[in-house]
C-alpha cells in the first residue's frame, strides 16, 4: 500500500507541475507559448528518434549532422509560421527560420551522401515523415494562435482532447465493453464515444456563453464552428493516441519517454494534439 500511495503522490505531483508550466506557457504571453511548444517540439523529436530506432535498428545509425540538423529544420517550419510581432529589434524570427530550412535542404543531402557510410532512403523517409508528424503540427500551432480568432482556439483545441481523454477514461470505466482496437485494448467504442459526445457538448456550450472577444480574439466565430473544433480535438485526438500506441507497440516499449514521472513522455502527452491539430488548422483556414 505504501508503495502504491508513494506512486499517486509522484504522478500527482508531475501533474500539478506539468499543469501549471502549460498554464503558464499557453496564457503569459506570445514568447511564453513559442518557448513551451519549442520545448514540446525538440522533446518529441528526441522520443521519435529513439522509438524508430527500437523499430529500425539502421536509424540509430544515422550521423549527429542528420541527427540533429532534421531536428533545427523542423523547428525552421516552426519559425516561419510565426508572425511580424515575433521580432527582435528589426529581425524577425520568421526569416531566421526559412534561412534555416533552406540551409537543411542543402546541406542535410550533401552531408548524407559524404558521411555515411551506406546513404540508405530508408532513413531519410525516416526523418522525413518525423517532420510531417511533429514539425508541421507545431509549425501550424503557433500558426493558430496568430490567425485572426487568437488564442482562445488552441486553448479550446487542448480543454477538448483533456474533456475527451477523462469522460472517454470514465465512460469506459463503468460501461465499456466492446474494445475499440487492438492496438490500445484498454479502450472501448462505448468510451470513446461517450467522450467524444461530452467533449463535443460540453466545450460547444461554453463557448456559446463566452465573449471571446475578451480573450486575444479579433473574430467571433459562429457557436457552431465551436462544437466542429471539439469534434476534430476528439475524434482526431482519438486516432492520434491509437497512432502513438501503434509506435510503441512496434517498439516494444511502454511509454514514449520519463520526462514526466508516472505519465511517460512528451509524445504520451501530446500525441493526440500533434494530429489534431493540423486539421484545426486546415478547418479555420476554409472557413474564415
Amino acid at each position: 500500500m505504501a508503495l502504491n500511495i508513494e506512486t499517486f503522490k509522484t504522478r500527482a505531483l508531475t501533474a500539478l507541475v506539468f499543469v501549471v508550466i502549460m498554464l503558464g506557457g499557453l496564457l503569459y504571453n506570445q514568447w511564453s507559448f513559442l518557448a513551451l511548444f519549442t520545448l514540446v517540439h525538440f522533446g518529441c523529436w528526441v522520443e521519435y528518434q529513439k522509438l524508430v530506432g527500437l523499430i529500425d535498428k539502421e536509424y540509430q545509425q544515422v550521423n549527429s549532422f542528420h541527427q540533429y540538423g532534421v531536428m533545427l529544420a523542423g523547428f525552421g517550419f516552426v519559425l516561419f509560421m510565426l508572425n511580424d510581432t515575433y521580432s527582435i529589434g528589426n529581425f524577425k524570427l520568421h526569416e531566421l527560420g526559412w534561412w534555416m530550412i533552406v540551409l537543411a535542404a542543402i546541406a542535410l543531402p550533401i552531408v548524407e551522401v559524404l558521411f555515411s557510410k551506406k546513404p540508405n532512403a530508408k532513413l531519410i523517409v525516416h526523418s522525413f515523415l518525423g517532420l510531417v508528424y511533429i514539425s508541421l503540427s507545431w509549425g501550424l500551432m503557433m500558426n493558430l494562435r496568430d490567425m485572426p480568432t487568437g488564442l482562445i482556439v488552441p486553448l479550446v483545441l487542448i480543454a477538448s482532447i483533456w474533456i475527451n481523454d477523462t469522460m472517454a477514461y470514465i465512460v469506459g470505466s463503468f460501461i465499456g465493453k466492446t474494445p475499440l482496437s487492438k492496438i490500445s485494448p484498454k479502450k472501448t467504442w462505448e468510451g470513446t464515444i461517450g467522450g467524444a459526445v461530452l467533449a463535443i457538448v460540453v466545450v460547444g456550450i461554453v463557448m456559446s456563453n463566452i465573449d471571446t472577444s475578451t480573450i486575444n480574439s479579433s473574430v467571433k466565430l459562429p457557436n457552431y464552428h465551436w462544437y466542429v473544433i471539439a469534434a476534430i480535438g476528439a475524434v482526431v485526438g482519438t486516432l492520434g493516441d491509437l497512432l502513438e500506441s501503434k509506435l510503441k507497440r512496434l517498439a516494444n516499449v511502454k511509454d514514449s519517454g520519463s520526462f514526466m514521472p508516472g505519465h511517460g513522455g512528451f509524445l504520451d502527452r501530446f500525441d493526440s494534439l500533434i494530429l489534431a491539430t493540423p486539421f484545426v488548422w486546415l478547418y479555420l483556414r476554409l472557413v474564415l
